[in-house]
């Protein structure tokens, strides 16, 4: 599970420059939109989604680690693509799964 990630979603977080650890994964990301509006893979499944991130490296939309599926987990598991963002209206967090933590 994405150690703070409730609470992340529940509150935009605000890192002031400086006060994270500097994450080299995300050096060289362009911009992407994300692919779809919900996780493709639960899309016929009747599980619940839990929060929607986005793979910044592809656009990869997907359930969170706090899912039953964690969906977005295994696409890095299987891509190698080391940075998701939260997907909701306003989530300013974004989690490197080689790191294992906000960046």
């Amino acid at each position: 599970m994405i150690p703070g990630q409730s609470m992340a979603l529940s509150a935009p977080a605000v890192i002031p420059n400086g006060t994270a650890p500097r994450c080299e994964h995300l050096d060289g990301l362009v911009p992407v939109g994300p692919k779809s509006d919900d996780c493709q893979d639960c899309r016929n499944r009747l599980d619940r989604q839990a929060a929607l991130v986005v793979c910044l490296t592809c656009g990869w939309v997907a359930c969170s680690d706090d899912s039953p599926n964690q969906h977005a987990r295994a696409h890095y598991e299987e891509t190698d693509h080391p940075v998701a963002a939260g997907l909701a209206s306003g989530a300013a967090w974004r989690w490197c799964y080689v790191h294992q933590r906000l960046v």
